[in-house]
């Protein structure tokens, strides 16, 4: 699938904000930790994304009930679903001046004994030694979940399939999805957003 950059400008896929909050002084510090001495921008970007999916929880793998959204809140909390990890990943990648966008899914999943449709989310890094975007997926491994990180051939957490009505979009946004971060911000239990997340992109 060919990825849609939203933004021509590419600064824009390093800003801050209120959600990609990467002034704040933990982030500054996992940031600068991660980093390390390393020299090459794949290897930061390996290091960030494994940090980000396997010690950051997905909150519904560990029957979180803490609703984090900001980038900082992941991070203190060690939790949160696959959007609000999104956010950390970009924070790191961005304080450390590497461009990071957000890409989204629409997914079929259960709660239980019923099917919902809703937003997953997962990030686009630009890796600038060979000018192309790529896509990886920090939400968190498990029996039924096997994302890596490779700049040949994506590994995401989910194929979606078209024919039940799933969606892979193309586009790489510069800033989450608003309507996302209002479900996030409106409920207190993980339970309750995922079952009100978003069912597609509006256009």
């Amino acid at each position: 699938m060919k990825l849609i950059q939203e933004q021509n400008d590419i600064k824009l896929y390093l800003e801050s904000s209120s959600i990609i909050n990467f002034e704040n002084q933990s982030i500054i510090e996992i940031s600068t930790l991660l980093s390390g001495e390393l020299n090459n921008e794949v290897d930061i970007i390996k290091k960030v994304y494994h940090y980000v999916r396997d010690e950051i929880k997905h909150s519904a793998d560990i029957s979180g009930h803490i609703v984090t959204c900001t980038a900082s809140e992941v991070l203190k909390q060690k939790q949160g679903l696959c959007i609000a990890k999104s956010h950390l990943l970009a924070a790191i990648l961005r304080y450390l001046e590497i461009p990071t966008g957000f890409c989204y899914q629409r997914l079929y999943y259960n709660i239980g004994e019923t099917k919902y449709v809703g937003l997953h989310g997962l990030n686009a890094v630009f890796l600038s030694a060979s000018k192309k975007w790529i896509r990886i997926d920090a939400r968190g491994n498990k029996s039924s979940v096997n994302a890596e990180f490779s700049i040949d051939r994506e590994q995401l957490a989910y194929t979606p399939q078209p024919i039940i009505g799933e969606v892979d979009y193309p586009t790489i946004f510069a800033e989450p999805n608003k309507a996302v971060i209002n479900v996030l911000k409106k409920y207190t239990n993980t339970i309750d957003v995922m079952k009100n997340l978003p069912s597609k992109l509006k256009s």
